[in-house]
């Protein structure tokens, strides 16, 4: 009995020695796995770049007891930037979003909104050899807004609204790039535009080019219009930035396509020129324009005073900016 009891005391005793060991090898490794891990992690870290931008711009007026009248009024825009980028031997990969929202309120007058917008860009390319500033590379785009849009003071209808439109490229080609003279030029043949309407109002009304809806002749709808437009063309785009003089920099963007299935030679333009003035750290001053022009998108207007709306056709799309504002980057 005795040796029985010796003998389960020294089981005992060997389990637990055996239990202690895998314990502190199964620690061991994966503390070793985990530091390796930290360290690839660490490792791709370097890769990245970061810049994060805050904004907001104000502008306001009062009067009291002013002769020559006035309404009170204050206006906001405000704006958010964001890019990640990676870079590592010959691949580079750049991602940003850029975001604006603008109101104005006006005393004896609803809120209105004077900007929205919602933009994000994805890039990613290879080169052949750290010489060449040429690189294969394919990009993807999409933006739209956020809220709903009216055409004031009629606020009861709305003439967009998120995802109607909604804008997405996707496509391959090659670009330029040279970061000491701050210029990109891509140039795709390959490019797939979609054009969304979700809002099925808007979408029947055949806005933004995509079909509309067929309807008899009592104005029943027979089917409803497309929600999506798809088309395939050449694409090219250039940004080029510069400092012009002390804290003043000058910033160019433009984008040009074309489809080549649909009235190949009408272009869609999207241009925006912006001068930003840096007074100090966090104050800043800027300057811009935004010029549009896209051949599927028809103006409506009523032409003969009748009150009812017809389609006048494609037009220029300008926006004016000035703003000053606090800014904080990181």
């Amino acid at each position: 009995m005795k040796s029985r009891i010796l003998l389960l005391l020294l089981c005992i005793t060997s389990f637990k020695a055996l239990a202690s060991d895998l314990k502190y090898s199964a620690v061991r490794d994966t503390t070793s796995n985990q530091a390796a891990d930290t360290t690839n992690t660490d490792s791709m870290l370097i890769y990245w770049t970061e810049k994060n931008t805050f904004g907001v711009n104000l502008s306001e007026v009062a009067f009291v007891n002013w002769n020559s009248g006035g309404n009170n009024s204050v206006s906001a825009l405000f704006y958010a930037n964001f890019q990640r980028n990676f870079e590592k031997d010959l691949t580079v990969w750049k991602n940003s979003a850029s975001l604006r929202y603008g109101i104005n309120a006006q005393e004896g007058r609803e809120i209105r909104k004077t900007e929205d917008e919602m933009r994000l860009n994805s890039s990613f390319g290879f080169r052949q050899d750290s010489t060449s500033n040429w690189y294969y590379s394919g990009k993807f785009s999409f933006n739209s807004q956020f809220s709903n849009g009216y055409k004031y003071p009629d606020t009861e209808v709305a003439i967009s609204r998120f995802m109607a439109p909604g804008y997405t490229f996707l496509g391959a080609g090659t670009e330029y790039s040279h970061p000491e003279e701050d210029l990109t030029v891509y140039l795709s043949p390959i490019t797939f535009k979609s054009t969304f309407v979700l809002d099925q109002r808007l979408a029947n009304e055949g806005m933004f080019g995509v079909d509309p809806a067929v309807t008899d002749e009592l104005g029943n709808i027979l089917k409803e219009g497309e929600n999506v437009r798809t088309e395939f063309g050449f694409l090219v785009t250039s940004g080029f930035s510069k400092e012009v003089y002390d804290n003043i920099d000058l910033n160019n963007q433009l984008s040009l396509y074309s489809d080549y299935l649909n009235k190949f030679g009408n272009i869609d333009v999207d241009w925006q020129l912006t001068v930003n003035m840096k007074v100090n750290e966090f104050v800043k001053a800027n300057v811009g324009s935004h010029i549009r022009y896209d051949d599927d998108v028809k103006f409506k207007e009523d032409t003969n005073g009748d009150g009812k709306l017809e389609t006048s056709g494609p037009r220029i799309q300008l926006k004016q900016m000035l703003g000053v504002g606090v800014v904080y980057e990181f």
